[in-house]
């Protein structure tokens, strides 16, 4: 980032403005304008309706919560998950849940607080750790017939991250939530986010996740978004204060 100085009426004379270095305004074939910065295009997305997207939950299993070790706490994680579950629900946004190495025997299925939100789900239980690389994943999420995917994954530098990149390079819009996800450290965790958003996709917090997506207090799902962010701010409180 340059910066260069302005003196003009009502500027301090010390006032510093910055202007990108490397920013270059171009125009795509279709005439609308783009902004590049090295080879990357930052893409304008606008706020993100509930209409268009699907809530991805992966590996929000015992052997992941337990060896958390980020800035969110795994309790906290858990409620998280939880608002947005029943955000999605009261939504009616489309949910996938998956798993990995539960029918192999390796790892314990998804923490019980979790699925008691989720009851008659058909769960996606998967060998690799890149849920994009499951077959029956990758339908589930060409059944909704929706491209803006917002993921939940533990650990952020793994399972979140690889499917994130994948669904990325084949053409979807991808949010992920920062508060909804953990690592194996907090390098770890960090390292991920910065990845995932120099890749493109869109960072976000649950209980802003939740206002975004309907916005208005006055459409139909206010009431049902009301209650549900007064029930999370409760028992946020009561983690905190524990």
């Amino acid at each position: 980032m340059a910066f260069h100085f302005l003196r003009r009426r009502g500027w301090p004379s010390t006032a510093i403005v910055p202007r990108p270095a490397t920013a270059l305004i171009l125009t795509s074939r279709a005439g609308s304008p783009a902004l590049m910065k090295g080879n990357a295009m930052t893409k304008q997305q606008g706020v993100w309706k509930h209409e268009d997207t699907v809530l991805i939950l992966i590996d929000y299993q015992k052997e992941m919560f337990d060896t958390v070790r980020s800035e969110t706490p795994a309790n906290l994680i858990d409620l998280n998950v939880r608002l947005m579950i029943k955000a999605a629900k009261a939504f009616k946004v489309p949910i996938i849940l998956s798993t990995v190495g539960v029918e192999m025997g390796v790892n314990h299925p998804t923490r019980q607080s979790i699925l008691d939100e989720l009851p008659g789900i058909q769960i996606i239980d998967r060998t690799s750790m890149n849920a994009w690389e499951d077959v029956a994943f990758r339908e589930a999420v060409a059944k909704t017939g929706r491209k803006r995917l917002i993921f939940g994954a533990l650990y952020t530098e793994i399972c979140l991250a690889f499917p994130v990149v994948d669904a990325l390079a084949v053409g979807h819009d991808v949010m992920f939530v920062v508060d909804a996800v953990g690592g194996l450290s907090q390098l770890a965790h960090r390292t991920a986010v910065d990845r995932l958003t120099h890749a493109g996709a869109v960072p976000n917090t649950a209980f802003a996740l939740v206002t975004e997506l309907f916005r208005d207090w006055a459409t139909p799902h206010a009431n049902a978004a009301r209650t549900l962010l007064k029930e999370y701010s409760i028992e946020a409180q009561a983690l905190v204060s524990a």
